[in-house]
Formats: C-alpha cells, sequence, structure tokens
C-alpha cells in the first residue's frame, strides 16, 4: 500500500513553520526559522546527534496521524513501500531498487553480512574503531562460517591526511580479502574516512566494500551510488531526523563502471517474505539495468508500518526543501569553527577529530576537555564532566572510548554534534561551559 495518500495533508494544521514555508537566504536568521521546525526543549541545548535525532514536528504530526488513520481503518502494510523507497533515493543519490528503509544501522549491517556468500578462511579487513553494530554480525560470520577478521589500527587527531587510509588498506589487503568493512564517519572519533579513495582501493583488488555509515544520512550530502562503495548501511533516525526505529541501506544493484566497475557481489536478500517459492532469481545485473529490484525483497517483510514509513518519507522530504548540501555545509562549518575554538582554549593537541584535512571531517567532534591532559584516561571522571554540563549548564553532549596506538589505555573524550537546528551562539555557548567546567574539575 502505497503511503502518498497518508502524507499529502502533514503540514495543514497549526500555525509553527513548515519547511516548505522557509524563507530564502542562508544567513542566521534562516537558520533560526529552521530551528523553529523542531519541537526540541528550549531550555536544553542538545549537542549529540550522533546518538539520536530529534524529528521535525512535520515528522511527529505525520506519524501520529497515519497511525490514527491506521487504527480507525484497521489498516494493513504489506507492501514493498516503493514510493518511500522512491523518495529516500533520489536524496541520497540512487535508484529505489538500491534503496531499503531498514529498522537502523546495525539491521542493515546484519542483512549484508548476512546476505554475502562468506565463506571459511575468506578475510574481512576491518578497523580497530568499528561500533558493536558491524563487530557483532562480523564476529556472527566468524564463528559460523570460520571467516577472518583484520584490524587497520586508526590514526587520531589533527595529524593525518585522507592518503594515510588508502595506504593503511592497501598494505593489509591480502589474496584472502573478501570484505572490506569500516565506518564513515568514525562513532568514536567523527573522522570521515575517505569512502570514494577506500573504495578505488578495494576495486582494484576485486573486494567487496561494505560502510558502516550510520552518520552519513541527514549529515552529509553524499551521492551513494558516486562514493563507489557496492553497501552503505546508516541511520535514518540521527541526523536524518526520522522516526525512532528506522534506518538506510544502499545496496549496488548495477554495474555503473564511472563509478564502480566491478561485477556485483553475490548477495541474497536472507530476510524477506517476497523471496520466490520457486525458481529464484535471474542472475544479478552485469550492465547499467537492473536485472531486478534487490531492494524490494527486504523490504517486503510480512505487515509494515505506515505510519513510520510515512514519517521517514517526510523527514527525507523536510530535507530536501531545506537543500541536502545546504544542511551539511552549515553542520561542517559549525563543527569546523567548534574544532578552532577547542584549538585555541586547550591546543590542537586535544583534539582526537582531524581538523585540517577537509575530506576527513563530520559534524562531529571528540576532543579532551580536561585541563590535565591525563584525566581523559579516568572514565568516571569522563563520566562526571557529560553529566555535570547537563546538569550545570543544560548541554547535552557524551563521552567514547577507543583504542590508540601506543597508548596502555583507551582515552575517555567527549564527542560533540553540530546540526541544522544549531547556531553559532550555540558553539560558543558549549565551548565557554566547557572551559568553565573543566576549570572547576581541575
Amino acid at each position: 500500500m502505497s503511503t502518498t495518500a497518508f502524507s499529502a495533508g502533514a503540514g495543514a494544521a497549526g500555525l509553527a513553520p513548515r519547511a516548505a514555508d522557509l524563507p530564502s537566504g542562508n544567513d542566521d536568521a534562516y537558520w533560526r526559522e529552521v530551528e523553529r521546525l523542531f519541537m526540541l526543549d528550549r531550555d536544553v541545548l542538545y549537542m549529540n546527534l550522533g546518538t539520536v535525532g530529534s524529528p521535525p514536528r512535520e515528522v511527529v504530526e505525520t506519524v501520529d496521524r497515519v497511525h490514527r488513520e491506521v487504527a480507525i481503518g484497521a489498516k494493513s502494510a504489506y507492501s514493498d513501500f516503493a514510493d518511500v523507497r522512491a523518495v529516500a533515493a533520489e536524496g541520497y543519490g540512487c535508484d529505489p531498487d538500491e534503496m531499503v528503509i531498514s529498522h537502523n544501522t546495525s539491521d542493515g549491517m546484519s542483512k549484508i553480512l548476512a546476505g554475502l556468500n562468506l565463506r571459511a578462511g575468506g578475510e574481512i579487513l576491518t578497523t580497530n574503531h568499528e561500533h558493536p553494530g558491524g563487530d557483532v554480525p562480523m564476529a556472527l560470520a566468524r564463528d559460523r562460517h570460520g571467516v577472518v577478521i583484520k584490524r587497520v589500527e586508526l590514526p587520531v587527531g589533527n595529524d593525518q591526511r585522507a592518503e594515510d587510509y588508502a595506504v593503511a588498506f592497501e598494505r593489509a589487503i591480502t589474496n584472502r580479502t573478501k570484505v572490506m568493512l569500516f565506518s564513515a564517519p568514525t562513532y568514536k572519533t567523527g573522522t570521515m574516512l575517505p569512502i570514494p579513495l577506500l573504495a578505488k582501493v578495494a576495486q582494484a583488488h576485486g573486494v567487496t566494500t561494505v560502510v558502516d555509515g550510520a552518520h552519513i544520512p541527514g549529515m552529509m550530502a553524499y551521492r551513494f551510488r558516486e562514493l563507489g562503495v557496492d553497501f552503505l548501511a546508516g541511520s535514518a533516525a540521527k541526523w536524518q531526523c526520522g522516526p525512532g526505529g528506522t534506518g538506510v541501506l544502499y545496496i549496488r544493484n548495477k554495474v555503473l563502471p564511472q563509478y564502480n566497475p566491478n561485477p556485483l557481489p553475490e548477495f541474497w536478500p536472507v530476510v524477506s517474505s517476497s523471496y520466490p517459492g520457486e525458481g529464484g532469481l535471474p542472475p544479478r545485473s552485469s550492465g547499467p539495468e537492473e536485472s531486478y529490484d534487490i531492494a524490494k525483497y527486504l523490504q517486503s517483510v510480512g505487515n509494515g508500518s505506515l505510519a513510520i514509513m510515512a514519517g521517514v518519507r517526510t523527514a527525507c522530504e523536510v530535507w530536501d526543501r531545506i537543500g541536502r548540501q545546504r544542511i551539511e555545509d552549515h553542520a561542517l562549518e559549525l563543527s569546523a569553527r567548534l574544532k578552532e575554538l577547542i584549538a585555541e582554549r586547550w591546543g590542537v593537541p586535544s583534539l582526537y577529530s582531524p581538523k585540517d584535512d577537509p575530506r576527513l571531517a563530520s559534524a562531529l567532534t571528540a576532543f579532551n576537555p580536561f585541563r590535565d591532559p591525563a584525566d581523559v584516561f579516568d572514565e568516571a571522571k569522563s563520566d562526571q564532566f557529560v553529566a555535570r554540563m547537563k546538569d550545570e549548564y543544560g548541554i547535552v553532549i557524551r563521552n567514547v572510548d577507543f583504542p590508540v596506538v601506543g597508548s596502555a589505555k583507551n582515552p575517555v573524550p567527549v564527542r560533540i554534534s553540530t546540526h541544522l537546528f544549531h547556531q553559532h551562539d550555540d558553539v560558543e555557548r558549549v565551548v565557554n561551559a566547557m572551559w568553565d567546567l573543566a576549570g572547576k574539575m581541575s
């Protein structure tokens, strides 16, 4: 069943602003109006999009309205949601047959790794900064199929370039490497691994690429097809600010030599209620046209949710009206300003995120906020810093821990997100608050 009828009246009621009513321009006044699209508590400065986003009012109203219509009409949703996938695919730069609306990034990563033809002795080349959403399905593949997991140790801080990652992965690939799996950006430091560069490395060796792109949808204006990767799983509920329990899964489904000339990998839609009971599927495409819609088989899984899918569609439409490149530019500008202010107060060595190579930039910033740099290894003190930022300053951030080459203990720095509903003075506010709190805790 189509969600079109349920989406048509999303902005009809009330006096609250809608994305369609935003003024022209790109100045501070414009972004103040964008901020008004959201229902966030105005007494709290929320800077933890890396964990979960906040849906715009339009999305909340759409989900609520459609839930009521479904309840009143007892409507079912045995569907491949082609209309929602079409809207999402347009915004993400791919075709509907390559786009699945999943439950979240972990769901997408699990479906990818379960669907690949992994065999004993084959290697997955990954990193030491992966999320459990990727680590767990890799561990299952290891324990179930005998796959070998190898890890590249990632650098941290500002002293790095995009080419460093290509060199590190190139050196680690062997003739047994079957899959190259990496996060971009990493949820640990916010470093945006250079996806096109790494895709070229993998292509040269005939290796399948899997990207944990949890933070890409809604933050970056990437055209997925142009990245050259085989699979990308992301969240629709973080930076895309869709309903909770939603994600984005891209599956390369045709061979376009300008982006990736390699044959499509063997892949099975392992979670499906529409896979043919007899006869199977035709061979995967070897050219510019798909041989079948692989995404619909993963999308059609029993009775879905018309309300949640309508919410995802509305969230994508809001982003498309504002402009995905405009949103990326704003979020990265604020992030760059944040990093510069941190460098001025705490020094460049306090940053675990790179700031000088724009190819490694994202809207996530991880750094050591303590006056005594050794305190970053004190997990309890880091937890206290995060709690006090909320309790005493009304600012929500989080902390993360990760291995660092040459360090016997993991640091536990803080991580800050900047997005479309943040302003320049929000960046000043969080820096001043952290500096003040660091002084109190020194």
